[in-house]
């Protein structure tokens, strides 16, 4: 069974032909109206005749991350094998569900999520400030899950297959705009394979209620703090390797070289006289070894991401 789950919140003007174009390959629909005070869940309930449609309606406001995961949830019970996440505002196009879910019908993947990066053609219509913000945002993403062959994270275009979805605390993932990085870091924790999927984003006259400005203090720090929580996890409790030692000893010289560099710095200034050649040498060297450390451990943690979907894993289809 597949299933599509559809955030709703102040996309009145744009949720009824999204449900209109999504194919008969999906078996149910829901429509969470997330305390919309457009109640665009009231309009689809009048105007929508279509048997696949259930709407579920949330009495406070929970986000979107909020929204989707009380779709999520909805879609386990009903026995979905494979859930879509479908925005209503009319920006990624229905008939791409087949494609989107191919590699997961296959075994390949976990999550498929869509890339608008992959082809140059398809940045055209992209606003330049979400260009460079989409840039930046999955260079941390990277970081702070590990999928380091992904790109786009804030993309709301995925699919997930139920095996994966069962293992997420759906509870401890973020509700609001962190929700598409904060489910990538859930899922590189249960070690799930994602894959990109090529898509060409519309953009026409809907506005976003996401203030990049707002937002850009809020994604840094819970980066940092998912950044922090993976290297632990994975490097110091699930397991224990030649890298984890890596890891430690580059972190270790880098901020000794540093620390004493800079020390040693201001002593010279202070005093007015230059540093020796072995004062320099302690300082470099540490740096550079510390450097180099890191370099390989980052090498080993790209090559760490997941390669086995779940869902093969475990023999459920």
């Amino acid at each position: 069974m597949i299933a599509v789950v559809i955030p709703s919140y102040r996309v009145r003007a744009k949720i009824l032909g999204v449900l209109a174009g999504i194919g008969p390959e999906v078996d149910v629909i829901f429509v969470v109206d997330d305390a919309c005070p457009e109640r665009s869940g009231q309009l689809v309930t009048e105007q929508v005749s279509d048997p696949r449609v259930r709407v579920i309606t949330l009495p406070e406001n929970q986000g979107v991350g909020g929204a989707v995961c009380s779709g999520y949830q909805a879609a386990i019970d009903a026995g979905a094998s494979i859930v879509v996440k479908l925005d209503g505002d009319g920006q990624m196009d229905p008939a791409l569900i087949p494609a989107l879910i191919h590699p997961i019908v296959k075994g390949e993947a976990d999550y498929s999520k869509g890339n608008r990066f992959h082809a140059l053609g398809d940045l055209g219509p992209m606003p330049k400030v979400r260009l460079f913000g989409n840039a930046a945002l999955s260079f941390l993403t990277k970081l702070s899950s590990g999928y380091w062959q992904s790109f786009d994270p804030t993309n709301g275009f995925t699919a997930i297959h139920r095996t994966a979805l069962k293992r997420l605390p759906l509870t401890r993932i973020a509700r609001r705009y962190f929700f598409e990085s904060d489910m990538l870091y859930h899922l590189n924790q249960i070690r799930a394979v994602v894959c990109d999927f090529p898509m060409r984003a519309i953009y026409a006259d809907e506005q976003s209620s996401l203030r990049p400005l707002q937002v850009v203090l809020p994604f840094f720090v819970n980066h940092v703090r998912n950044l922090g929580r993976r290297v632990v996890y994975s490097y110091f409790v699930r397991g224990f390797s030649l890298a984890s030692v890596e890891l430690l000893l580059g972190l270790f010289l880098s901020s000794f070289g540093l620390a004493f560099g800079t020390y040693s710095w201001w002593q010279s200034i202070a005093s007015n006289q230059l540093a020796s050649a072995g004062t320099v040498m302690l300082s470099a060297l540490p740096i550079i070894l510390g450097t180099q450390l890191l370099l390989s451990w980052l090498n080993f943690d790209v090559a760490a991401e997941p390669r086995v979907a779940l869902n093969r894993l475990f023999g459920e289809s």
